[in-house]
């Protein structure tokens, strides 16, 4: 397979955005094949309750990807601004810290959420009678999160060299393959959740060594000599310093939804399995948005590694024109019909939760612009080099989900359960917006006269 790398410094910032994103789009829609056909498979052959169960652990699967994800991709932020800039040598540099540091935080991440998965699960109210589903589904996902890190890790070091397309032809392998297991285990083997979950541990590590085979055989950009693992404690403290904001940032807005997943428990396992089939069919639809936020991601630390701030501005610009005509689509598809693809999840009971579902896809449909913006700009702020920044945009997050939260459990209202996500969509874009005129009307200026974003050093790599 022939290796492709995409310099987003140059070209119709539209086009260049369209084609990036459309890869990425459809790599995270079978991402989230992995929890949708668990859900699917584990409803329709297990029962609703054991789809409860999968459903009940959502957040905290939520928590777990989010922060891998957020992670790695920060981790690679210089990673593309080096690349956009030419520097090969410290571009090898930054894989090299990347990979060290998420080995490292994987272990220690496996053993913090294996500790205390049990009183988590406690804390959030988690029904008794899917309570044994549910830790031993989540546990196990707990146990594999090194095998998340390693394809999450080398798709952000593809992306950031302007390669969109391979990782996405991995993850489709690795989510078919993943249906099949689920089967397997669940049907033949009579595993259950725990099935679903083994199931989805091993196409995740497939999916990874996958992408390692592809780098070492077809990218001999990212070949790395023995002393490319000569690092210093400056670049480390660098990728640190960009990286765990942007895991906070997906922990904090996981909070946020635990708080939500609380509220939902409350009112019963019906409930619970209604939200996660209509969560489920909301986060295919929105995955485009976090295509469109991984695309700025990079398209931002190119060109900031160009020194390119007019560029910038168009791609900003371009990405919300497209995020907002994406918004209407989408929006009048799930506030329509996307309460018909309930079947997909249950086989009984499916008139008693479609009602519940419909609630939930009008709630959100309606406020799919604000999500949009919360994608695009915080994504985006993220790429140019600030950490801390956006991580505020995840504080208003959590507030608006959490105060909308805890008003929907003293009243038992699933609607106001289904507008908490809403309320912290709006609050949160309000906010990025206003960062974003700071940084490219102020702040930015002051990059170019010696300045790095954030004082962080982000321009060189020892």
């Amino acid at each position: 397979m022939k290796a492709v790398q995409r310099d987003m410094t140059s070209g119709s910032p539209m086009k260049i955005i369209l084609n990036f994103t459309f890869p990425i789009f459809l790599g995270n829609v079978f991402q989230q094949f992995y929890n949708m056909a668990d859900a699917v498979i584990v409803g329709k052959f297990v029962g609703t309750g054991a789809l409860a169960a999968v459903g009940s652990t959502g957040t905290i699967m939520f928590l777990i990807y989010g922060f891998v994800v957020g992670m790695t991709a920060g981790f690679t932020v210089l990673t593309a601004q080096k690349f956009g800039a030419g520097d090969m040598d410290a571009m090898r540099r930054t894989v090299a810290g990347a990979s060290i540091l998420s080995l490292v935080i994987g272990v220690l991440l496996t053993a913090a959420f294996m500790l205390l998965m049990k009183p988590w699960l406690e804390l959030m109210n988690t029904p008794d009678d899917i309570f044994r589903d549910a830790y031993s589904y989540i546990m196990i996902i707990s146990a594999g999160i090194l095998a998340q890190m390693l394809y999450n890790l080398l798709a952000s070091i593809l992306r950031a060299l302007g390669n969109s397309r391979v990782p996405l032809y991995f993850l489709i392998l690795s989510a078919l393959l993943n249906v099949v297991l689920d089967l397997v285990f669940i049907i033949f083997f009579h595993m259950g959740t725990a099935g679903a979950a083994v199931a989805t541990v091993i196409s995740q590590g497939i999916s990874g060594l996958l992408c390692l085979v592809y780098i070492v055989k077809a990218v001999p950009l990212l070949r790395l000599q023995r002393g490319d693992w000569h690092l210093s404690g400056t670049l480390l403290g660098i990728q640190l310093r960009i990286g765990i904001p942007m895991a906070l940032q997906y922990s904090i807005t996981a909070i946020g939804s635990m708080m939500v997943q609380s509220s939902l428990n409350i009112l019963g396992s019906t409930l619970v399995a209604a939200f996660t089939a209509a969560s489920k069919i909301e986060q295919v639809v929105t995955q485009a948005y976090v295509a469109m936020g991984t695309t700025m991601a990079t398209y931002g630390a190119q060109n900031m590694g160009a020194g390119d701030v007019i560029r910038i501005r168009r791609g900003f610009k371009s990405c919300t024109i497209l995020g907002v005509i994406y918004s209407f689509a989408a929006a009048a598809l799930v506030m329509t019909v996307g309460k018909y693809m309930t079947y997909l999840f249950v086989s009984e009971d499916v008139a008693v939760i479609m009602d519940s579902v419909d609630i939930y896809l009008k709630c959100v449909g309606a406020f799919f612009i604000p999500l949009a913006i919360v994608n695009i700009y915080r994504n985006g702020i993220q790429g140019l080099g600030y950490g801390i920044l956006p991580m505020m945009a995840g504080v208003a997050e959590l507030a608006g989900r959490g105060i909308v939260a805890v008003i929907a459990a003293g009243q038992k209202s699933y609607t106001g359960v289904c507008l908490a996500s809403p309320a912290a969509w709006v609050l949160a874009s309000a906010l990025l917006i206003g960062m974003y005129y700071y940084i490219v009307k102020i702040d930015i200026k002051k990059i170019f006269r010696g300045r790095s974003p954030e004082s962080n050093g982000l321009g060189e790599v020892q």
